[in-house]
């Protein structure tokens, strides 16, 4: 019944993002219409489509999988994401539409006068849309295996299918009414499962995921463990198990654990008594749950470095996402760019209300995650732990419903900004280089998705945000903000912060373990990398102070004075 369910919903989402792409496209013809939908989305609209972008993989799935691992510690990311915003409406929003560019590479070469800098924008764009786009296919593959059994490349080729459908055909003005709608599909996916599977846990009278306990099997549970996996083990532990078990293979046997590390092999099954300890992944922390309901409560290793850097690369990552910052070119001026910018926290913080509930849930009616890893899974696997039989279907098709739609609309919003920066940042130019630019953003990111480890949504999209952080963000504070900025500093500046975080990202995802401080920061970078990719910005542009742009005055102005007065 669920996996019915979850057809239908994708199914359902499919339709409406077919006859929603289909709006207006009639009208879509020229550049602009694909890249800015003609500078005529209303700040409201605009505002639910940001809202629908910014709410990836990572924010629907990937949240409440990593407050049912992490517990309070990773509240940064909803914190950080509002955030975000509210800096990027202080800072960048206004003086960025005002400047007239199409892209963030036009802004730079606009504003900086150098093709070569243009250049470089470019390739940071293509960077950070990749490494957002990972996790839009991962959740895809892991929202069809968990609900219908699929193979996980079924979710990449639904994924892949849908946004081509929409941008080839309607670039920005198509995924601008797509988007819009597809954030209040969101919520009300999110919200109404919530609030119906908290009055379920009231009645049925559970233990608070508070408690001083560690998580444990309420009911005899039985695991199915797709890949391998390291775990650990706090307590002698019998389980029955058909499989491979470190490194001997059981035929339906009972075997009592020891506490330590074991190993489960691919496609073995494990069935825990009622009671039983969770075993828990190796790469995850084993917390009470008093522990985990406290910010710093577990052991880690440098648990504020940790913390504060992510919160500091999702924090400056947002105010240089190119998805993001894309859309307000579709604004009609500087002050509906604000007016924009405004709405969105207040759409954020409404939606980022409900991932924290399904991860305390999740630690009692779903720990096996915690054993498998599949954390990503818990809002999927929850409707029917708490309902089985048609209202937990109900539910669970609505839930999968909101996932699609997540992963459609990112993922669209990052090919169109990929699409376009290729056309218009290379010298391409036209529609038909828009739509091969397209097909370059999903290429890309389809042929690393396999290859990925067990880093999860959230984890991917912070490395994202990262490079975002360490590049982006600070070319558009200190060119919007700094007459003195010339386009070597600039230059150096993306080269040495963007691609030490392209470097990281990639070391992190395709390599380690890495021992003591080097995981943590290779994980985390941004606040090393970012107060490094400023100071290279100044001191280099302080030293060629002699090549200041001739049009740096005029810009400041044109970036800073009111529309009516420039038009003038």
């Amino acid at each position: 019944m669920a996996v019915a369910a979850a057809l239908t919903a994708l199914v359902a989402v499919l339709g409406m993002v077919a006859v929603l792409g289909s709006y207006r496209r009639r009208r879509t013809a020229t550049t602009s219409d694909f890249l800015v939908a003609s500078r005529g989305v209303s700040p409201a609209w605009n505002a639910s489509a940001i809202s629908s972008e910014y709410i990836s993989a990572a924010a629907f799935l990937g949240t409440a999988g990593l407050v049912l691992a992490y517990g309070a510690d990773m509240l940064w990311l909803p914190i950080g994401a509002a955030a975000g915003y509210v800096l990027l409406l202080a800072f960048v929003t206004a003086p960025l539409r005002r400047s007239g560019a199409y892209t963030i590479s036009d802004f730079a070469e606009w504003r900086l006068g150098s093709r070569a800098v243009r250049r470089i924008v470019s390739a940071c764009v293509c960077f950070i849309g990749w490494f957002y786009l990972l996790p839009q296919f991962q959740g895809a593959g892991v929202t069809l295996r968990v609900l219908t059994g699929a193979p996980v490349w079924a979710g990449w080729a639904v994924v892949v299918a849908a946004v081509l459908a929409i941008v080839l055909a309607g670039g920005m003005r198509s995924i601008t009414v797509v988007q819009g709608v597809q954030y209040w599909v969101k919520l009300v996916a999110i919200a109404v499962p919530a609030v119906a599977l908290l009055s379920l846990w009231h009645l049925d009278g559970a233990d608070d995921p508070t408690g001083p306990r560690l998580p444990s099997f309420e009911r005899t549970t039985t695991v199915r463990v797709q890949t391998g996996v390291a775990v650990n083990v706090t307590g002698v532990t019998p389980v029955g198990v058909r499989g491979t078990l470190d490194g001997t293979w059981h035929e339906s046997a009972v075997v009592s654990l020891a506490p330590g590390r074991h190993v489960v092999g691919d496609r073995t099954v494990l069935v825990f008594p009622a009671g039983a300890p969770v075993p828990h992944a190796e790469r995850l922390p084993v917390q009470s749950g008093d522990t985990w309901a406290v910010p710093f409560g577990r052991d880690q290793q440098h648990p504020l470095f940790a913390t504060y850097s992510a919160l500091l690369g999702v924090l400056l990552g947002t105010m240089g996402l190119p998805h993001i910052l894309m859309r307000f070119y579709t604004d009609r001026c500087g002050r509906a760019a604000r007016r924009t910018a405004a709405m969105v926290p207040v759409l954020l913080s409404l939606f980022y209300v409900f991932p924290a509930l399904y991860g305390a849930l999740g630690r009692l009616y779903t720990p096996e995650l915690l054993m498998t890893g599949d954390t990503d899974a818990t809002i999927l696997m929850l409707p029917q732990r708490l309902a089985p039989g048609a209202v937990g279907a109900l539910l669970t098709g609505l839930v999968a419903a909101g996932a699609f739609a997540a992963f459609i609309s990112t993922s669209c919003g990052i090919v169109v900004a990929i699409g376009g920066t290729i056309s218009q940042g290379f010298r391409l130019g036209g529609v038909r280089a828009f739509r091969l630019g397209a097909l370059v953003a999903l290429a890309v990111p389809l042929l690393l998705v396999s290859r990925v480890g067990p880093l999860g949504a959230a984890g991917l999209v912070t490395l994202a945000l990262t490079v975002s952080a360490c590049s982006l963000c600070p070319l558009l504070v200190l060119g919007i903000w700094w007459r003195r900025l010339t386009a070597a500093g600039a230059g150096t500046g993306l080269v040495v912060g963007g691609g030490l975080a392209v470097t990281a990202g990639v070391v992190s995802i395709f390599g380690g373990p890495w021992p003591g401080w080097a995981e943590v920061v290779l994980a985390r970078p941004a606040i090393v990398l970012v107060p490094v990719t400023v100071a290279v910005m100044v001191g280099v542009s302080l030293l060629t102070s002699r090549r200041i742009p001739r049009r740096a005055d005029r810009a400041m102005a044109r970036l800073h004075l009111p529309e009516e007065i420039i038009t003038r």
